[in-house]
């Protein structure tokens, strides 16, 4: 176990080594609002200058009511110095208004850059990184500091006027006693050392709750969401959650109270030493004063300058351990935004062909998931030809749909290699690539937008209204938004007001639209007919070849009244081509796949 004094070294090298990730931040904040971030550094530093130009002025005045106290005249610019303080504090005022306004407008300028940069970036990010859970902790954590980061933007404006403010009062004791600077920094160095140990221990334990955190946000989410409220009910599960959910918040609280409990005793002890430096400094002027060398305006001066010099300095080091501490809490963000995709585009590639002339093949591809050591494919062999329609059956983790996120190049094949047209996957231009194929998965997702949205996500340069009905009418979705109170406008879902929910199956005629909105080359339907009733699957069945028509398509379903309309069914079983033949051949053959078709069959009759 490590002793107190190597974690406290191992502490203060990690926050040193945290203040690399500022340079990044302040690139951000430039990117996010040049404009506003000039116009704030101007204000900042007019405004810092204010209070050494009013002590003074203020001088100036305590010593002229002095002189005349002792007889002499007031000078003709006396009221001019009063009147010139009123118009710094003034000014001061006016300041500080002009610099909360560009820190609000900074503050949403700032968020908003970076939460779009954050999606723009995780957009580009491999699939792979999807299904690690310690990437979603890193990518909640970045979430997080792309809009609570707002803070620590605004305390680097404030150390910057700290620091300027400071330099201007050490100036001027510097021309009195300048050993009253080294005490006074002395004097508060032990309490920014205790903070910012304590803040740092805040930060250690922030990053350990983050699993237990994102624990709580499931748990409160499926206490009170809609597709978790008849399974609540019905298994009286409420109890069993609130009870999840009440031992991990216990656990964080009691965390938290404790690390509160040593900020407050070893700060108030630590804040004795920075209190007895400043009131040292303080009586040695007014002793100063009383004894003569000092006049009254002097001491005003340099009271004032100890005091300003002494709440600055440690306001200075308090902001600055903030920003130190809260560096490390950037490091996320920092790192997420160095992260690479390993799927992209080479430099110079290829773009997809149109048309598809000699379609794809699969070249001894097998392929292991990230963390796993069992290939789900294995060495596979297969082709598909322009303009075949081909169905892939088979159990459950056999490797269907990873074949399609091979074939859609969401993943790169572990070995072996896929072409189109005789050239590998990676050698083309990715987006290109993408255009080319049209693909519904069968967790498809529900955009909780208007319906005309809802199909033009497919392919949102061809979203004019008329190609978005004539691709609704394809899937037959069209019947679903004739039944709309706002039709294609209508806002679908129940998270925003004045949403309709659909059906399953109506949620997929829309998600088919998608799909044949590209008219892509290549369309892959993963379970297309999973959510439709009989009378609806018997529709699509009889627009099959009309919406096929041109195009190379692959089906992945579980129901034989689907795949056997297909030109070649293959079965896939420990990730190779077990079985192929249409319909008619493989039930003649008596193997794999007519036994699944007859224990499906049998459940009919």
């Amino acid at each position: 176990m490590q002793s107190p004094a190597k974690n406290f070294s191992a502490t203060w090298r990690e926050r040193i080594a945290a203040l690399h990730n500022i340079p990044p931040l302040m690139r951000l904040v430039w990117e996010s609002a040049r404009d506003i971030v000039a116009g704030d550094a101007a204000s900042r530093i007019v405004s810092a200058l204010i209070p050494l130009a009013m002590l003074g002025v203020s001088k100036r005045i305590f010593d002229v009511v002095q002189a005349r106290f002792s007889g002499h005249p007031l000078p003709s610019y006396f009221w001019w110095l009063v009147l010139a303080e009123l118009a710094l504090a003034g000014l001061g005022g006016t300041l500080g208004r002009l610099t909360g306004y560009f820190d609000a407008l900074l503050a949403d300028r700032f968020s908003r850059h970076v939460s779009i940069r954050v999606m723009e970036h995780a957009s580009r990010l491999d699939l792979a990184a999807y299904e690690d859970p310690a990437f979603y902790d890193k990518l909640e954590r970045a979430r997080v500091q792309a809009t609570d980061r707002v803070g620590m933007v605004h305390a680097i404006g404030n150390v910057f006027q700290q620091l300027v403010i400071a330099a201007s009062f050490c100036v001027g004791i510097l021309g009195y006693y300048p050993w009253l600077l080294a005490l006074l920094v002395i004097s508060i160095t032990p309490a920014v050392l205790g903070e910012s140990y304590l803040a740092f221990e805040g930060y250690a334990l922030s990053l350990g709750q983050t699993p237990a955190r994102r624990q709580l946000d499931y748990l409160r989410l499926v206490g009170a969401s809609k597709e978790a409220a008849k399974e609540l009910k019905l298994f009286g599960l409420s109890g069993f959650i609130t009870r999840e959910f009440t031992r991990h918040s216990d656990r964080i609280y009691d965390e938290n109270v404790a690390l509160a409990r040593r900020r407050f005793w070893l700060g108030s002890l630590l804040s004795l030493f920075g209190t007895a430096g400043y009131y040292g400094a303080y009586a040695f002027v007014v002793y100063k004063t009383v004894d003569g060398p000092l006049s009254l305006g002097a001491m005003v001066f340099l009271t004032g300058a100890i005091a300003g010099t002494s709440q600055n300095i440690q306001n200075i080091f308090s902001t600055a351990s903030s920003i130190a501490d809260q560096s490390l809490f950037l490091t996320d963000l920092v790192e997420f935004f160095k992260m690479r995709p390993a799927v992209r585009s080479k430099p110079a590639a290829l773009p997809a062909p149109r048309p598809i002339r000699d379609g794809v093949v699969f070249e001894q591809v097998s392929f292991v998931y990230p963390g796993r050591r069992h290939p789900v494919l294995e060495r596979l062999q297969l082709r598909f030809s322009p303009g075949e329609r081909v169905a892939l059956v088979g159990a459950n983790g056999e490797g269907k749909t990873t074949l399609v996120k091979l074939l859609t190049r969401l993943y790169d094949p572990t070995a072996g290699r896929i072409l189109l047209d005789g050239v590998d996957l990676r050698d083309y231009d990715l987006e290109s690539l993408h255009r080319q194929i049209g693909v519904i998965f069968q967790d498809f997702f529900r955009f909780e937008m208007t319906a005309r949205q809802n199909i033009a996500v497919g392919c949102l340069e061809r979203s004019q209204p008329e190609r978005v009905a004539g691709a609704a009418r394809a899937s037959r979705a069209d019947a679903v938004i004739e039944r709309l109170p706002g039709g294609y406008e209508q806002l679908l879902g129940r998270r925003f007001s004045g949403g309709v929910d659909l059906s399953g199956g109506e949620w997929q005629k829309l998600a088919l639209a998608r799909a044949y909105l590209r008219e892509a080359q290549l369309l892959v339907l993963d379970e297309p007919t999973a959510a439709l009733d009989a009378r609806s699957e018997y529709e699509l069945f009889q627009h099959f070849a009309d919406l096929c028509a041109g195009k190379t398509a692959l089906l992945i379903s579980h129901r034989f009244s689907t795949v056997r309309m297909a030109d070649r069914i293959l079965v896939l079983a420990r990730g190779q081509v077990a079985e192929e033949g249409n319909h008619k051949q493989l039930i003649g053959r008596g193997g794999q796949y007519a036994q699944m078709f007859e224990m499906q069959a049998a459940g009919y009759r």
